[in-house]
């Protein structure tokens, strides 16, 4: 599939792009069990609810107005077609991902540490990272004052006790 609004299945793309809902099937699964331990024989959809789904914006984009928004999916959607040209790779298609197991493990994997943050650019991550940084120095800087402060009120106390008692 070039493009996610090739997929058969449930995708949020549409939605998005013309602001729509879209309609989801819950399962009770607690439902089901329960017939299964009654001996109930059921149709597939006989515990299954329809739902309408709206889809909200994303937090960082819903002061932004909706064309806005649609217009960005939009560019997305083209870097990401672009993208995918440019490493010469055809994309699957519905066929040959409904193929795959999905037990299958990748032939490597990236083995790497976690980040300190999940952020939208690298600038980004280096900002809190330099911001956390500095708040950890800071608060350390805290802890050692205060366990001074702590050893002299003590050191203070115990001389006030020894005068006290002769």
């Amino acid at each position: 599939m070039s493009t996610p609004l090739e997929w058969p299945g449930a995708h949020a793309l549409r939605p998005l792009l013309t602001g729509e809902s879209t309609t989801g099937v819950w399962f009770d699964r607690t439902q089901e069990y329960a017939a299964l331990q009654r001996g109930e024989d059921f149709e597939r959809l006989r515990y299954a609810t329809p739902h309408m789904v709206k889809l909200a914006p994303l937090p960082c984009w819903e002061d932004l107005p909706s064309d806005f928004q649609k217009k960005r999916i939009e560019e997305i959607e083209v870097e990401s077609k672009v993208r995918l040209e440019e490493r010469g790779v055809p994309p699957l298609g519905p066929d040959a991902i409904r193929r795959q197991s999905p037990d299958t493990i990748p032939p490597r994997s990236k083995k790497s540490p976690a980040p300190l943050f999940l952020a939208a650019s690298k600038r980004v991550r280096d900002d809190l990272r330099n911001a956390y940084y500095s708040f950890l120095a800071a608060f350390r800087e805290a802890v050692d004052e205060f366990k001074a402060e702590i050893e002299t009120l003590s050191s203070r106390r115990e001389a006030s006790h020894r005068r006290c008692r002769s």
